[in-house]
């Protein structure tokens, strides 16, 4: 028997099957609860390391950022309360609750005391400078005597 895929359907659990996605455990987007935590890119130049977490439909403060050693945790909890109205009668009705929790560790060179963050456009944006004795000096010349 020949699978074909057919490109006017939605893609299916078979797709993910056979195109290897249900076994690229690269994709770590998922907790061991099967909840999706966000997306997260970590960038670095001289002075410091970026922490991006694509978290959209979240507030700036529904967010919590906690450093326990070298440990950073980012971690959201999200509520949504409907009213609901006295006849009302629902034949479907999802709770909206969400919530992640992410932890990276620093290293050596990051200053956990200087460690900032702002919410903008869907994206947590964690600015983790590196201490002084970290940065590349610029070269100088040494005089001989």
């Amino acid at each position: 028997m020949l699978f074909v895929k057919n490109p006017n359907q939605l893609p299916s659990l078979f797709d993910r099957f056979f195109d290897g996605e249900m076994f690229d455990w690269s994709n770590r987007n998922f907790s061991n609860t099967n909840t999706t935590l966000p997306s997260v890119n970590i960038k670095e130049n001289p002075d410091a390391f970026t922490v991006e977490v694509a978290a959209p439909g979240f507030d700036k403060n529904d967010f919590k950022l906690e450093l326990n050693h070298n440990t950073l945790t980012v971690s959201s909890e999200k509520k949504v309360e409907s009213e609901t109205k006295e006849n009302e009668v629902f034949t479907k009705r999802e709770f909206s609750y969400q919530s992640f929790s992410r932890s990276f560790t620093l290293p050596m060179i990051a200053d956990g005391e200087r460690i900032s963050a702002n919410y903008e456009n869907g994206i947590l944006l964690v600015s983790i400078p590196k201490k002084e004795e970290a940065k590349p000096k610029p070269s100088r010349m040494i005089e001989i005597s």
